[in-house]
């Protein structure tokens, strides 16, 4: 088969470490399902939990998911003041949080020190880290973006995600709030089109396409059986977010059998980002 022609499919669970809801739920995609990675958040609740449940599912790609927004830091209060609050925890306001980012020179350092600290973090689980976004796809902010990119080989990370949502294609797929996803497509195709040479200079590795931006919360059955059959040519990144509980129905989808009966019927082959 020409190489140009083969589909390559990542199928990502997001907020691993999270809670033991969603650390059983990706480890039960990806034993029962099509699940191939997840991103870890090293300062989730359950975090430690998510770690050895990968050191024993060794074929699961484990990358960090960067928490910057909505979370909690791993340095203490006292060493990023202007970051978190007494309790460890990020704004919860994302267009607050991007906006102080960008527009506060002075958080830069606190930036550095924080994500510096969560790669540390990581590698003391011992797993290998597949690949880095962020929690909220913080990554891509053009500051932390620029961190990234300037401490790639101190922090060892050669796999990352650029996260652009094929607009067009998601509207043949599903339908509904269309102001959220118009926004998020013209947004992450500006701030990928941006961050793209930077990582082609690094030689850092990404995907042709990522889906999952335009259908949070909604990558079900239905989505998938529209998805995979569309799915072009190049390598592509499918993110979810897997659950016991509030996304049940995410879990079901990446575990049906139907679904994997549908990535054989049309020669998708599944990967990690560390096989790209």
């Amino acid at each position: 088969m020409d190489a140009v022609r083969v589909k390559r499919l990542i199928v990502n669970a997001d907020d691993f470490g999270c809670s033991p809801a969603v650390n059983q739920a990706v480890i039960r995609a990806h034993r029962e399902g099509i699940l191939t990675t997840a991103s870890l958040l090293v300062n989730g609740a359950a975090a430690a939990e998510a770690a050895a449940l990968a050191r024993a599912h060794p074929q699961l790609g484990v990358g960090l998911h960067l928490t910057l927004l909505g979370g909690r830091s791993t340095l203490k209060p006292t060493d990023i003041p202007r970051l978190v609050d007494e309790r460890y925890r990020f704004s919860q306001r994302p267009v607050w949080t991007g906006l102080r980012y960008f527009f506060l020179p002075g958080l830069r350092s606190q930036l550095r020190h924080e994500i510096s600290a969560q790669f540390a973090k990581f590698r003391l689980t011992g797993l290998r880290l597949d690949h880095v976004n962020g929690h909220l796809n913080i990554h891509l902010h053009p500051t932390v973006f620029s961190l990234l990119g300037h401490h790639a080989r101190e922090w060892g990370f050669v796999s990352f995600r650029l996260t652009r949502d094929p607009f067009w294609l998601n509207a043949r797929l599903a339908g509904g709030r269309w102001l959220y996803r118009l926004s998020h497509a013209v947004i992450f195709t500006l701030l990928s089109r941006r961050a793209r040479p930077v990582l082609n200079e690094l030689h850092i590795h990404y995907t042709d396409r990522v889906f999952g931006l335009l259908q949070t919360g909604r990558v079900d059955e239905r989505y998938l059986e529209r998805l995979l059959p569309r799915l072009p040519d190049g390598d592509s990144e499918l993110y979810a977010h897997p659950s016991l509980d509030d996304t049940r129905a995410e879990l079901e989808a990446l575990t049906s059998p139907r679904m994997k009966a549908l990535v054989g019927q049309h020669g998708i082959q599944l990967i990690r980002y560390q096989d790209l």
